[in-house]
């Protein structure tokens, strides 16, 4: 009897191994399963993708920033040792002349195109500089590696209506920063820290200065009228 007894001990115990065993494999068999299907799927989506068209993606661009013309003003300008701006015959540049005796007939004026600019500033006015009854205006751009002035005509006065800030155009743009009544400073918007200059000679072109230089930088800027009709000289 005992020995019957231990006899069937033994082989519960063997059922219990035994299904233990089954259960280990069938686990095992159920997650290769799971895994292979995951494998299949996913070179499932690599079929489809490289049969599929390439996939783009389009960039956007901001759109240039732009100058608008707002105003135009005539206005009289000299430099901080009261001398005139004057347009030498048969030259391209002006000169800072002190004028003898009250005389104003070679003295220039000059229109001053206003604009908005595209970045909120409070700081200065961009502007444009053309001598009066002429279409002739102010610019700068490197002559020899080097910021210069120059005088420009302007065969179509619609180009200044809207400046890009990219385009070659900007050589007209000034910044007009001032500094107290009808005192200001002309500062390149194509090359920051160049500023319109007189130097301490008398009669001498003006010409394009660092800030860091010993040139004249400040400008009497008097304006001679009201807000021109921008429609008398430009087509909007």
């Amino acid at each position: 009897i005992n020995y019957s007894k231990q006899l069937l001990r033994f082989n519960f115990h063997s059922i219990d191994v035994n299904r233990n065993t089954y259960e280990s494999i069938f686990n095992c068999l159920t997650i290769n399963r799971y895994i292979s299907n995951l494998y299949i799927q996913y070179l499932m989506l690599i079929s489809l993708l490289s049969l599929s068209e390439p996939i783009v993606f389009e960039t956007y661009s901001a759109p240039p920033l732009q100058f608008i013309l707002t105003g135009e003003h005539e206005c009289s300008v000299m430099d901080s040792q009261k001398r005139s701006l004057v347009l030498v015959q048969n030259s391209t540049k002006l000169h800072a002349v002190l004028q003898q005796g009250g005389s104003t007939g070679a003295k220039v004026y000059l229109n001053m195109l206003t604009y908005v600019h595209p970045v909120l500033s409070t700081e200065a006015r961009p502007v444009v500089l053309g001598i009066r009854g002429t279409n002739i205006y102010l610019s700068c751009h490197l002559e020899d590696d080097e910021p210069k002035l120059h005088l420009e005509v302007v065969e179509d006065k619609n180009s200044l209506l809207r400046i890009n800030k990219e385009s070659e155009m900007l050589r007209f743009l000034f910044y007009k920063q001032d500094s107290g009544v009808s005192i200001s400073t002309l500062m390149s918007a194509r090359f920051p820290s160049w500023y319109i200059s007189t130097v301490e000679e008398d009669n001498k072109a003006v010409i394009m200065c660092q800030e860091t230089s010993s040139c004249y930088q400040t400008f009497n800027i008097q304006s001679e009228s009201k807000n021109l009709s921008l429609t008398s000289a430009y087509n909007m």
